[in-house]
């Protein structure tokens, strides 16, 4: 792998597991240009770099559930064994363990998706907020506004009474 993918393709690859936004082996493998074989095997040689935070093993409901869920990680069903999945920090440990020039360029590609991820979601809760308060405001005018509508229409309708004339009449 010569290139390094671009933004879109590896936000894809980002999963929320254990409330974590974490990338798997099998998927920073591709990207940083390594089996996933040498890469599981230098994050087992240098296992002190990735504590819990950076790095977690799945379980088997949920490697199941990223199977059944997911259309592009079908080829999970046929691995032996457990997936790791690494979070942002783990992810450039990863690139600094497997230290092939293909995997520090690409170290950079998945923090900037990490970091656009970020910022979207950020964005989307300051929508929802401000949409939430537009709701709340809408919801008190639109009150008023049927009562402002339901007096123009009185004041549309013709009395059903005959009007009194006002003034003198001259009698014939």
């Amino acid at each position: 792998m010569n290139a390094i993918l671009p933004t879109e393709p590896i936000e894809d690859r980002i999963l929320m597991i254990r409330g974590q936004k974490v990338m798997l082996d099998a998927d920073l493998a591709e990207i940083y240009g390594v089996t996933t074989a040498r890469l599981n095997q230098q994050v087992n040689r240098n296992r002190h770099r990735f504590p819990d935070d950076f790095m977690l093993t799945l379980t088997l409901a949920e490697k199941a559930e990223l199977i059944a869920k997911r259309n592009n990680l079908q080829k999970l069903k046929y691995y032996p064994g457990l997936p790791k999945a690494f979070s942002e920090h783990g992810a450039v440990m990863l690139a600094s363990v497997i230290n092939s020039p293909v995997a520090v360029r690409a170290s950079i590609q998945v923090v900037r998706a990490f970091v656009r991820m970020r910022s979207l979601l950020s964005a989307h809760k300051d929508l929802a907020a401000k949409l939430s308060e537009l709701e709340k405001t809408v919801g008190a005018h639109s009150a008023q506004i049927r009562g402002l509508f339901e007096a123009i229409r009185e004041l549309m309708t013709p009395p059903s009474e005959p009007r009194r004339h006002i003034g003198y009449r001259v009698e014939p």
